[in-house]
């Protein structure tokens, strides 16, 4: 059973205070506790997880847009451990594992005659705006006005994140059909092509503390997402060396130097 951890982080009057968001914390962790030890997993005291949910709360909210309502749900530990007991608790993020979608949080004993450290699964979940499908779309449609709408989704249901309410979409191609109601995300789109063999493009080179404007020649199609080979005009028209580029615009790439 798993009991929802809420953090309330969209402005309002009626935002509950420190102590209320406190009790509620306590309270998910007493019910969480109380789950487990019925199913047989391993019991952590209601204010480890307390803190646990919230510090994973805290590393979702930085990554999530500005206006998101952070979710936290923990999952049970694996109920064939059995834990010696342990004065203090710590936790922590393991690095590398983003506190986004299904997740873990790390749990360490630091002051216990046995020292331990295991990992208990979590659902991050980060409600926010985003563009979704007003009616079902076939895949290769291409969008037009009214078809799209603003709803609230789950940003973490996927690594990536759907268009916000403020990009435009029209006129861009599906890769996929999409049901009414689905937010979009890049992999729903067909790429986008730049430019084709042959024309001349805009190329802007920047490394540590600079960067140079020049013009170029494309020697493949520039679609969005490809790096594309082009080839420097020198200053009279004549061939320069060739760079592996990235399309970013009408006729425009991008090189890291």
């Amino acid at each position: 059973m798993n009991i929802p951890f809420v953090r309330p982080c969209m402005p309002g009057p009626a935002r509950p205070g420190r102590g209320v968001l406190r009790a509620l914390t306590l309270l998910a962790g007493l019910a969480f506790t109380v789950a487990a030890a019925a199913q047989g997993a391993p019991q952590l005291p209601p204010e480890t997880l307390a803190r646990a949910l919230a510090l994973v709360g805290d590393a979702g909210r930085a990554v999530a847009p500005r206006e998101a309502r952070i979710e936290v749900a923990p999952g049970r530990l694996d109920a064939r451990l059995s834990l010696a007991p342990c004065a203090r608790v710590e936790p922590y993020l393991p690095s590398g594992v983003p506190a986004w979608g299904r997740t873990r949080v790390g749990l360490r004993c630091t002051d216990g005659a046995t020292r331990w450290n295991v990992f208990l699964p979590v659902t991050v979940q980060a409600w926010a705006p985003a563009l979704v499908s007003s009616a079902a779309l076939p895949a290769g449609a291409r969008i037009g006005d009214g078809q799209l709408t603003q709803g609230v989704i789950d940003w973490a249901a996927a690594n990536s994140p759907p268009f916000a309410p403020t990009q435009t979409l029209a006129g861009r191609t599906l890769a996929r059909a999409v049901a009414p109601g689905q937010p979009l995300r890049e992999a729903d789109l067909q790429p986008r092509q730049w430019f084709a063999l042959g024309e001349n493009v805009r190329i802007q080179a920047s490394g540590a503390g600079f960067s140079i404007v020049g013009e170029g020649k494309a020697l493949a199609a520039g679609v969005e997402g490809r790096a594309v080979r082009v080839r420097v005009t020198g200053e009279r028209g004549e061939g320069g060396p060739v760079l592996l580029a990235r399309p970013v615009g009408d006729h425009r790439v991008e090189v890291d130097l």
